[in-house]
C-alpha cells in the first residue's frame, strides 16, 4: 500500500511532463503539415535516384551454370 503512495505522484508528474512534451511539439509546427511526408515518400525524384544492387552477368550462350554441390543444400534444388 505504501507503493502507492510514491507512484501516484510519480505519474502524475509523468503525464504532465507528456502533456508539455505534447504542448511544445504543437507550438513547433511538428503537426502542420501531416500529407506532405506521405506524398514526398511516394514521389519519385528522377535525378536524385541511386541504382541498387549489382546486376547480374548472364552466362554466354554455350556456357551453363556450373553449380557447386558443396555450397548448396542437397534438397534445395
Amino acid at each position: 500500500m505504501d507503493v502507492i503512495y510514491a507512484l501516484i505522484p510519480g505519474m502524475i508528474f509523468l503525464g504532465l511532463i507528456m502533456v508539455g512534451v505534447l504542448i511544445w511539439a504543437v507550438k513547433s509546427g511538428q503537426y502542420d503539415d501531416l500529407e506532405g511526408d506521405a506524398q514526398r515518400l511516394l514521389m519519385d525524384e528522377d535525378g536524385k535516384r541511386k541504382k541498387r544492387g549489382r546486376r547480374r552477368r548472364k552466362p554466354a550462350d554455350g556456357q551453363a551454370a556450373k553449380k557447386d554441390p558443396g555450397k548448396n543444400w542437397p534438397d534445395a534444388d
